[in-house]
């Protein structure tokens, strides 16, 4: 799937070793993730559990240079049984501040309604962490509560602000384009 700026690919095993150097930095890991290091053998090894599991990676290429170049991770968490997901999004530094996050959340959601058919998608953000907050509102999630002094951030206690996107709120064009049968 893509978009203009941004596209999502399948999870990579040849990846595992830019996978581990993005979850190793200090950004990364205030508030959330392992907060201590992992080796890359021990990511190597859970590397092949994730991919035999149920749970929907991608991995998030920036398209605006000559090849496209692998900038993150994108992950569903999936309920079947409710037909909802967790949505989980890591970037890596190169790649922040640069709209990719937005581009490459609002794309998962796309897949998470029009291939998956999922009815709503749910994550969590610490309520200091701004950036990400207005990154998920303008790929459609809405702010629908809080989960009080739930984390840290920087040391301090803080709030988790709960987001959700609903399949029946998801508005604008979608990426995906049947290929055979009735367009919706």
């Amino acid at each position: 799937m893509r978009a203009e700026t941004c596209g999502l690919g399948p999870y990579r095993a040849d990846l595992v070793e830019t996978y581990w150097r993005w979850e190793q930095d200090p950004a990364l890991l205030v508030g959330y993730g392992r907060q201590a290091p992992e080796s890359l053998e021990a990511r190597t090894e859970g590397m092949a559990h994730q991919l035999r599991g149920e749970n929907i990676r991608f991995t998030i290429y920036d398209l605006g240079d000559s090849e496209p170049t692998p900038v993150g991770v994108a992950t569903l968490l999936p309920d079947h049984g409710v037909r909802t997901a967790e949505f989980v999004i890591m970037l890596g530094p190169e790649a922040r501040g640069r709209g990719l996050g937005s581009a490459a959340t609002r794309l998962a959601l796309d897949y998470a309604f029009h291939v998956t058919n999922l009815r709503m998608v749910w994550l969590k953000v610490l309520v200091p962490n701004m950036g990400a907050i207005r990154a998920y509102e303008r790929a459609g999630f809405q702010r629908v509560g809080a989960i009080r002094q739930a984390g840290y951030w920087l040391g301090q206690v803080c709030d988790e602000l709960v987001m959700d996107a609903l399949a029946s709120d998801f508005v604008g064009p979608t990426v995906v384009t049947p290929t055979t049968g009735t367009a919706p």
